[in-house]
């Protein structure tokens, strides 16, 4: 008898059990339910950020959580999205706006911006971007300009103001793996596809990917003038800098202050402290001192993926351009804004005048070698086709397909 009852109150016992289990995994379905998708922010906070947010995000649509895109304007959750970053302030909002509307034309994955404004700017942005809402093909995400708290002020008045923002992007964006940070006065006359797809080409070591910063030596900046060290014959230009986030934020880096290797959120104070008296470039100069110390680390791409008005003002010196095209263009120094580089002038204008709609697009490129014909006084304009070279492939290859094969 006595056996029987053990029998029973172990049954009892692990019955009881049971019931316990299934009751904590409810709770628990029901706690991540409440909690919406359950996923980690795209942006994750910098420490310094102030009250904890994660980037200001606004618009249409349901509300969103700070950091989050504000636009879930795809149809499909693709496995890869392209991440673009933009830093804007001041004056700058058209010129982004064109730029985001390039990169949108011709891309054919669908593309994540990550926009840091001025505070000014961001109701600006929202409705621009969201009039763009139809498209589907993009997200995107507004943050304010953030930099350390302790030396903020120091950090946004190097070179431009809010220019220094891109340093800190590895320590902001801490979800995004890998990211193509560009500045405002770039034009993408391809897909960003393409220059993505560079990230393939990484070896082992390489965490980001740059151009030089001049093709010719005799006119190179850095060589003849720099008060600090820099990247290869001629250093680097930062405008277009294609980077593995994660191998930046893990990667040890050799330095001239110290014999201990310091990370990427270490090492950027002390470089600005040394070396603040010497640079011109604030920190485009940083970054070349830092791959000056770790040349094994970057990867450099050729100059028609960040050709500049040096490329062509006093003669033509790139090359990869003059074979196959301009693939971005970047009219650095103003000259989309002013008469001194007309041949820059009329591409941003032509694409900033330039609708979505695929007859428009395809219309583009002959009022365009009119007005890039006018030009040919000036050494740029002597060679315009190769600012229409790569350009005419890239409507081509994607508005000349029904749109059920894009």
């Amino acid at each position: 008898m006595r056996r029987y009852l053990r029998l029973v109150v172990l049954c009892l016992a692990c019955g009881f059990c049971s019931l316990l289990y299934a009751f904590s995994q409810l709770a628990v379905s029901v706690e991540e339910g409440a909690g919406g998708d359950g996923g980690k922010p795209q942006a994750a906070a910098a420490s310094w950020l102030a009250g904890g947010g994660r980037g200001a995000a606004g618009g249409a649509g349901p509300a969103v959580r700070p950091g989050e895109p504000d636009r879930y304007n795809m149809k499909t959750h693709p496995v890869e999205k392209m991440h673009l970053a933009v830093v804007a302030c001041g004056e700058r909002l058209e010129e982004t706006m064109t730029m985001l509307k390039s990169a949108i034309i011709f891309s054919i994955k669908p593309l994540q911006f990550h926009i840091f404004a001025e505070d000014q700017l961001h109701d600006s942005f929202k409705e621009r971007l969201n009039s763009w809402s139809f498209l589907q093909r993009f997200n995107y995400t507004l943050y304010p300009i953030t930099f350390p708290s302790e030396n903020a002020a120091e950090w946004k008045k190097l070179f431009k103001p809010c220019a220094s923002q891109r340093l800190f992007l590895p320590l902001i964006l801490k979800e995004v793996d890998s990211l193509l940070y560009v500045d405002t006065d770039i034009l993408f006359l391809r897909p960003v596809d393409d220059i993505w797809s560079l990230l393939k080409k990484f070896n082992s070591s390489q965490i980001a990917a740059m151009a030089p910063e001049h093709e010719e030596p005799r006119i190179g900046w850095y060589n003849r003038f720099a008060r600090h060290p820099y990247y290869g014959k001629t250093g680097v230009n930062s405008g277009v800098m294609l980077m593995n986030m994660t191998r930046m934020r893990k990667k040890y880096f050799k330095n001239d202050m110290t014999t201990v290797r310091l990370q990427w959120g270490d090492i950027l104070m002390p470089l600005l402290k040394k070396y603040k008296l010497n640079i011109t470039w604030g920190d485009q100069d940083l970054l070349n001192i830092m791959f000056f110390h770790n040349p094994e680390s970057l990867f450099v791409f050729p100059c028609h993926w960040n050709y500049r008005p040096d490329h062509c003002i006093y003669g033509s010196n790139c090359l990869e351009a003059e074979e196959g095209g301009i693939s971005i263009l970047h009219g650095n120094r103003g000259v989309y804004h002013d008469e001194k580089q007309p041949a820059f002038r009329a591409v941003y204008e032509a694409l900033r005048n330039c609708s979505f709609e695929d007859d428009d697009v395809r219309s583009l490129l002959k009022p365009l070698e009119l007005e890039l014909q006018k030009t040919v006084h000036t050494y740029c304009g002597k060679i315009y086709r190769v600012f229409i070279k790569r350009l005419a492939k890239s409507i081509r290859e994607r508005y000349d397909r029904p749109r059920e094969e894009r």
